[in-house]
């Protein structure tokens, strides 16, 4: 292997030429391939850079590099290393959920909370100072589904906006009040014949029946609803409830087979 020469800056150096090639992040696994020094004689290093701002940490083993912009804030909007980070963890993964539909107009969060979709075993949530990463697993998708978003560092992997809706209701924990004000503004960028598309390879058939539901019934998308009730025919649907941290007591919607056992009080 062959190995730089070492200078009092080299760490500083290093850095410098990794934001040359446009990237926003890198990894020890990366400096220690670099260069054949000591794990002790790194870590100095990397203190060293991060009292003068020039660096952060945002995971075991990877590093931001803060640019002038940032600098004020300390750490770097998780879009310009998140692509960088998954492939060095050689993980597959899509942005999704909450900062998906922010992507798509729809919705408001806190900018520095990030959801992330990505296949098993299941990485740790990354949550210190500044920063929220959020790791959640699904077996598989289709690439057929997902968007190549620009950023300033590259391409980030996004859902489309009917995986999005879809994978909304897929994971239960953003609050239906919530999910169902997201929706309103996402529908204007989902259309019918992909949203049938997605729903026919989809997982879990209760999401197709709650989004279903909150098109039809909540939000009044006559052919956004109609394209998913038709691909629910083609599968077998029982009764399952509207908020499945509820009790399932309600009256049944039995085109879409939802125990209506919550009201929805989303922003109209």
């Amino acid at each position: 292997m062959v190995t730089k020469e070492l200078t009092y800056n080299y760490l500083e150096d290093f850095v410098n030429e990794i934001r040359a090639k446009g990237r926003y992040m890198f990894s020890l696994h990366e400096i220690k391939n670099e260069f054949q020094i000591s794990n002790q004689a790194i870590q100095k290093s990397l203190s060293r850079l991060k009292s003068k701002h020039r660096i952060a940490r945002i995971g075991k083993g990877f590093y931001a590099i803060i640019t002038p912009e940032y600098t004020a804030f300390g750490m770097l909007p998780p879009h310009l290393f998140i692509d960088d980070m998954m492939k060095e963890l050689n993980k597959k993964y899509y942005v999704g959920v909450l900062s998906a539909a922010a992507l798509y107009g729809a919705g408001h969060q806190q900018p520095m909370e990030y959801f992330v979709i990505t296949e098993k075993p299941a990485l740790r949530d990354i949550e210190i100072e500044k920063l929220k990463i959020n790791f959640l697993t699904k077996i598989e998708w289709s690439s057929e589904d997902i968007v190549e978003k620009k950023t300033d560092a590259g391409y980030i992997q996004v859902s489309s906006p009917e995986l999005t809706a879809l994978d909304l209701l897929y994971y239960q924990q953003f609050g239906l009040n919530r999910v169902s004000t997201i929706l309103l503004e996402l529908v204007e960028e989902m259309k019918a014949t992909a949203l049938s598309k997605v729903a026919k390879t989809y997982p879990q058939t209760a999401a197709l029946q709650r989004l279903g539901y909150l098109l039809d019934r909540e939000i009044q998308e006559e052919k956004l609803s109609e394209a998913l009730f038709k691909v629910l025919q083609t599968k077998k649907y029982y009764p399952i409830a509207l908020a499945s941290d509820k009790d399932k007591k309600g009256e049944t919607d039995q085109k879409w087979k939802v125990i209506v056992n919550t009201m929805i009080e989303g922003d109209r």
